[in-house]
């Protein structure tokens, strides 16, 4: 994870973002670390990034890279405006001893894949359409030694895949199916006949930017039916309030990078 001291809406690259919409950065310090602090209450360690002035979207930290099996496959962003902040987490990755793929396509990192390790042998979903290029995928697949579904998201609401799409355990998902093409519906379907299927409601709030340790759901606050359902298919919602990070696009997930020895 990544404080957002230095958070702020300076340019508008998705359509939540409002340049003329004033950002309380205090408060968007103290809703992080009301997330950071559930995080380590459920039992989980975070390591932290330091952030960097001049980059106001460093707080969204699963964008910099994808961790499978301790190989991180490094980010290289979409916009101008994010750049710099791929070389910020492979230096946290290499510092670590964490084995480091750089990119040639781009990609943004968990924004654009998820996976699931016990599903189908060991399964990444990766999305496309706005931002991560669909080459990526393939570099992706060679990179980390696992297959990987290409998902196609039509709605420039839901950017990447994880505001669109979730694992909640090892083996199944949560996601919302106006997001994605037809045909990748309909490859979701196939692959996941058990999933959690969101709605309309579920997905405006941010409800599918969520993590899961396969318990506990950490989810925000604001998609209260989305936690009931979750709670119904024997999960435990775990709500967090993150409504100024929800001014930069991004909710829970878009804050986590999840480390995979």
């Amino acid at each position: 994870m990544c404080s957002p001291e230095h958070f702020a809406v300076e340019y508008a690259i998705n359509p939540w973002m409002d340049v003329t919409a004033p950002v309380d950065a205090e408060l968007a310090v103290k809703q992080w670390d009301r997330l950071r602090e559930t995080l380590v209450g459920l039992g989980h360690e975070v390591h932290l990034l330091t952030p960097e002035r001049g980059l106001p979207d460093m707080v969204y930290a699963a964008n910099g890279a994808f961790v499978v099996d301790g190989t991180a496959y490094g980010a290289q962003f979409k916009h101008d405006q994010r750049a710099a902040e791929a070389a910020a987490h492979r230096a946290f990755y290499e510092a670590q001893g964490w084995r480091f793929i750089a990119p040639s396509e781009t990609n943004e990192g968990e924004g654009d894949f998820a996976y699931l390790p016990e599903a189908h042998g060991g399964l990444i979903l990766a999305g496309h359409g706005f931002r991560t290029e669909l080459p990526a995928h393939a570099e992706a697949q060679e990179a980390l030694g696992r297959p990987v579904v290409s998902l196609r998201l039509v709605d420039p609401r839901f950017y990447h895949l994880d505001v669109a799409l979730a694992s909640i355990d090892d083996t199944n998902i949560v996601y919302y199916p106006g997001a994605f093409s037809a045909a990748s519906q309909r490859v979701l379907t196939q692959l996941f006949p058990d999933a959690v299927v969101a709605d309309d409601e579920d997905a405006l709030t941010f409800g599918l930017n969520l993590v899961s340790d396969g318990l506990n759901v950490v989810l925000n606050s604001e998609a209260s039916r989305l936690a009931g359902k979750l709670k119904a298919a024997g999960y435990h919602p775990v709500p967090v309030e993150l409504a100024e990070l929800k001014k930069g696009g991004g909710s829970v997930k878009c804050c986590i990078a999840e480390l995979r020895h």
